[in-house]
């Protein structure tokens, strides 16, 4: 009998499936203040639960040494993500009705970059995110942020202070948390009666069809599917009646819920046709999972073939995007600052610090103007069209874009 490599965050069972190992790692957003700074790794190893479908790490990182007031993530500094989030407010305030006499929480409100949008429509707001430096962002914005980890002791506390949600959002945050069945109940306990919630995250699917492995790091505790999440809602008493497939992070799902009792919110068909995507996919068979770190290998490779032979060839190569996913690709490949000179990144809070592990600096964009690389490595692929809009004038010296995931592309 194989042995158990860990048991489910969820529900309890052995684990015996690895879907990719990625060795030791630095969490991906805790950036060094010098080349020579000590860092903790841990490591990453994502597994697969065959009961309840949980894809996972195998080992916890201690919350607090991710989300903490060094936190360096700040949702505002992407134009398209704020973008998205006016839409998402835009909308959701058309569909349920939400107008001056309602109240939307947003579970992981980073600075504000969404309920910002609300508070414009005369919509009253509170935010609730563990780091506090986002959450003061937050609060110049004009949005309520309580400093908290959510779970269902936040909720009681929220609830009984006379909070109560019409709308409650956690966009890209469900799998972010370690114990993702307190924080699920959380939303049961503070939802109102006919109130509808949503999480969005990117979609297993993607994962595993576009070898998105390096969406795989220490803040993601859970890779999620709609099989899994209405499993999870089903057990914390909420009930899903929708479901979009939406473009952002590589592809995404939106996942409407309510709670059990709630009949305001019927079954939208939406939900019947990706629950027979995923069955379709395979989501439910282990030979789906097996051979993917052989892809995670080959996209490893490719990187590695590249860079030796900008090399060779005397070419500079930078990259743009100090991003987590990045940090994972560039240590699963150990790459390093003699292969990438320096990464660009438009957050003032990460410029001038390295990137864990690698320890390749951390530049202004401007830098790219001075500098001239023959290539720049985009590491936040999911942004690609727009870096390559605001960096078009490299073609003035004949630079070009690059790739990686899920295979090495040069344009």
């Amino acid at each position: 009998m194989t042995a158990a490599l860990c048991t489910c965050r969820f529900c309890g069972s052995d684990i015996t499936l690895s879907l990719a190992d990625l060795g030791a790692q630095p969490p991906s957003n805790s950036y060094l203040t010098n080349a020579e700074a000590e860092e903790k790794t841990f490591p990453l190893h994502a597994v697969v639960c065959e009961d309840c479908h949980l894809v996972q790490l195998a080992d916890d990182v201690p919350a607090d040494e991710i989300f903490n007031a060094d936190y360096a993530y700040f949702s505002s500094f992407s134009a398209s993500w704020v973008a998205h989030a006016k839409s998402y407010a835009e909308t959701m305030i058309e569909r349920f009705g939400l107008d001056a006499d309602s109240k939307v929480v947003e579970i992981a409100s980073n600075d504000g970059y969404l309920l910002q949008h609300f508070v414009n429509a005369g919509v009253q707001v509170l935010g609730v995110d563990p780091a506090s430096g986002c959450a003061a962002a937050a609060r110049a914005k004009g949005v309520p942020t309580e400093v908290a980890f959510f779970n269902a002791d936040t909720a009681t506390h929220l609830k009984a202070a006379g909070h109560s949600a019409d709308l409650m959002a956690a966009n890209n945050v469900l799998a972010h948390v370690p114990d993702i069945r307190s924080f699920v109940e959380g939303f049961e306990i503070l939802l109102s009666d006919d109130g509808a919630m949503t999480v969005e995250f990117p979609h297993l699917l993607n994962l595993l069809n576009l070898v998105q492995f390096d969406t795989i790091y220490h803040e993601h505790y859970s890779y999620l599917s709609l099989l899994a999440v209405e499993r999870i809602f089903d057990e914390c008493g909420l009930k899903v009646f929708d479901v979009e497939e939406i473009s952002t992070h590589g592809g995404s799902l939106r996942v409407y819920a309510c709670k059990a009792a709630s009949t305001a919110h019927p079954e939208m068909a939406a939900l019947a046709a990706m629950r027979e995507k995923e069955a379709a996919a395979g989501l439910r068979s282990r030979a789906t999972y097996e051979g993917f770190e052989v892809k995670c290998q080959g996209v490893r490779e490719g990187l590695l073939a590249f860079l030796d032979a900008a090399q060779v060839d005397g070419k500079t190569v930078a990259a743009y995007g100090a991003a987590a996913k990045g940090n994972t690709l560039l240590n699963y490949a150990d790459v390093g600052a003699d292969q990438i000179e320096f990464v660009c990144d438009g957050n003032p809070a990460k410029q001038g610090k390295y990137l864990p592990g690698s320890r390749i600096p951390i530049l202004s964009p401007d830098h790219i103007e001075s500098a001239k690389p023959d290539y720049v490595l985009i590491l936040p692929w999911n942004l690609r069209s727009e870096i390559a809009e605001q960096l078009k004038h490299i073609r003035g010296w004949n630079g070009k874009f690059v790739v990686a995931v899920p295979e090495i592309e040069v344009w």
